[in-house]
Parts: structure tokens; sequence; C-alpha cells
């Protein structure tokens, strides 16, 4: 007996370099409870070195409903974009390679788009480390100190917001309100989002959607990733004139105030001006000791509910998380691409790939 089919499903999957990872997230794929819901997979391969392609055609191999795009530029936005073109379904569903996902996880997502009638849907960014350092990133990941309280965080909101991870989408919304910049190595998801809440639409956040992301094992990794954050969002703010929510300039502003107290304090050392180099100080060292409070209580009450065993390590991630953004954002104010279309020196510095 045929099944009935309902809705023709296309999830869009840009990848590079995913052999860590993939084979899970083909499982998974495997694994979904689609119930009247017909899919394909498109996945926009970044020309992967590490094996990843070779599973990718054993998979197409068995299931032919999944189809495999180069993605010469090794952008994220690029291979969605390309993907989405190529898509024969009237709803697009954006997956990562290196995301868990629960089983009725597409399902899910056509269920909230048609109910809400939104024109973005996606589920709140929850998460899943192993080890000791991870689970420390993971932790301010989900602090509203180190990273802002973005609704996106909260596992049990649901209702409007201004972004959300991956997205499921009608993909007559993608042609009428424009794919991904690919300008925007960085943070695209969130520019699209802008743009759709700018124009009247609805982003939509339902609990029901349930994804777990791996945020980076190491410092270096993260304070790379938050700069890269930090960098391109300026991008975006020049793109629109402002920025799509106020708290992404406050980390910036922060670090600018800290900045101009020293440098005030270096002038008036230098003019014989000593009552003026102790106030720039004490204004800076008052500054510091609110910072410093602020970080240990919002450690505190994470470890309280994570475990006192991530006490020390949390307000060095806090940090991390907050100059890095604050570091990258700062050096995309003061940089002049040549071109919006022609990549400049620091485009290919801070391009990461489809991760």
């Amino acid at each position: 007996m045929q099944r009935s089919v309902t809705h023709q499903v296309s999830v869009v999957v840009p990848c590079r370099n995913e052999i860590r990872h993939i084979k899970t997230f083909l499982d998974a794929l495997c694994h979904q409870d689609l119930g009247e819901i017909a899919m394909e997979v498109l996945f926009a391969d970044g020309m992967s070195m590490d094996g990843t392609r070779r599973v990718l055609r054993e998979f197409a191999k068995r299931y032919p409903e999944c189809r495999i795009l180069d993605n010469p530029e090794k952008l994220a936005s690029t291979g969605l974009n390309r993907a989405i073109r190529e898509a024969r379904g009237e709803i697009i569903v954006r997956m990562d390679a290196h995301t868990i996902y629960a089983p009725d996880y597409v399902r899910s997502c056509v269920e909230v788009l048609n109910e809400t009638r939104a024109d973005n849907v996606g589920g709140p960014a929850l998460t899943f480390a192993e080890g000791y350092l991870a689970r420390g990133i993971a932790c301010g990941f989900h602090s509203r100190f180190a990273t802002g309280g973005a609704k996106f965080r909260d596992a049990r909101y649901e209702g409007p917001v201004s972004s959300v991870p991956y997205g499921c989408w009608r993909k007559s919304t993608m042609e009428a309100i424009g794919l991904f910049d690919v300008g925007l190595p960085r943070g695209q998801d969130d520019e699209l989002n802008f743009r759709i809440v700018s124009s009247g639409g609805t982003v939509w956040q339902s609990p029901r959607i349930v994804s777990w992301y791996r945020p980076r094992s190491s410092l270096l990794a993260l304070s790379r990733q938050f700069f890269e954050n930090g960098f391109w969002k300026v991008v975006a703010i020049r793109k629109h004139g402002r920025p799509a929510r106020w708290r992404n300039v406050v980390p910036v502003a922060s670090l600018l105030v800290v900045i101009l107290l020293l440098l005030g304090a270096a002038a008036a050392e230098l003019a014989g001006f000593p009552a003026g180099r102790n106030g720039f100080l004490a204004a800076w060292l008052a500054l510091a000791g609110v910072y410093l409070a602020l970080s240990l209580a919002s450690a505190l009450s994470m470890a309280r509910r994570e475990g006192w065993l991530f006490l020390p390590l949390l307000p060095v991630v806090f940090a991390t998380y907050q100059f890095s953004y604050a570091l990258g954002f700062l050096c995309g104010i003061f940089h002049r691409p040549e071109s919006r279309h022609r990549p400049d020196s620091m485009h290919k510095v801070l391009t990461p790939s489809t991760k």
C-alpha cells in the first residue's frame, strides 16, 4: 500500500571534513520518524578531503533520495544557497552534520511551521559536550552573563524570537526574502532572520524541535570562533545600518571603555597630572571589580546547577567568550574590505569552513 504524502521536504546540509560525525549524522537521518513526509537530502560538500565524501557516496548509493552537490567556495552560505536552489521540496529544513538530532526533528519542524504559520521555525540551542573543558564551555554557552541571554539559549521558551539555530522555511519564503548572504562566512543565519523580522515576518522557537549542538572543546577553538563571530557581526551591522540586537555591542563597548580609561591614565601620567591619572585608574579598578563580582556570581550560580567542579573554570570560559567576541568586533570596526564581492586578505584569514 502506497504511503500518503502530505509534504515534500528538502533537508539541506552544508558540510566539509566531517568524518568524525558524518556516520552518526547519517544514522540520525535514517531513523527520522517522518510520518507522512517525503524527504530528500542535499549535501553541499565543501570538497572534503578526510573521507567524508566517500561516506556520502556510499550512503547515496543506498538512498537515491540523497544528492551530493559540490561547494567549491567551502562556505556554509554558498553551500546552503546551492542546495536550496536545487531543492525539490516545498519546505526546507537545514541540518548540520556535527549536531545531534532527535528522531522526530524533521517532522516537528514541519508541524510547528504549519501550526504557527511562521516564516522560520527552530528549536532551542541545547548542547551536548563530553569532557571537563567542553562541558565547562557548554555551561558558558547557556550563561546569560557570558553570552547575552538570547532566548534561543532557553530550553523552555516557546514563542517569537530574533533567531533560531539552523531553521525550517518554506522554499517560497526563501525565494521572497533572499537566500543566505555569501559575504558573511559567520552569522549568515542571524542575518537572514534579521531580514525576516525586519520585513514583518516571524521567527518562532518551539521546545518540541530538539537538537544538541556540540560546542568547541578547547579555549583556543572557542576564542577563534567568537573572534570571528564578533568580526563578521560588524559586516552585518554595516549592511543594515544597525545591530539586530543592542546586546551585540555591549562587549565591545565595555572593552572600549577599559581601553580609554587606561589611555587616559597614561596620558595624565605623561602630562604630569597625578590626580587625573589616579582618577582614571580608580575608575578602571571599579569597573574591573564590578566585572569580577558579576563573573563570580554567575559562576557560582552555574556551578550550583552543573557541579562545583566547574567553578574554577567558568570565569575563564566567560572571559574567553566575551573578550574574544569584543576583540573581533573591534577589529571589524577598523577593517575596511576592498569590495563586498571580492574577498580581501582578512576575508581569507577569517573565513571558516562549512562547520
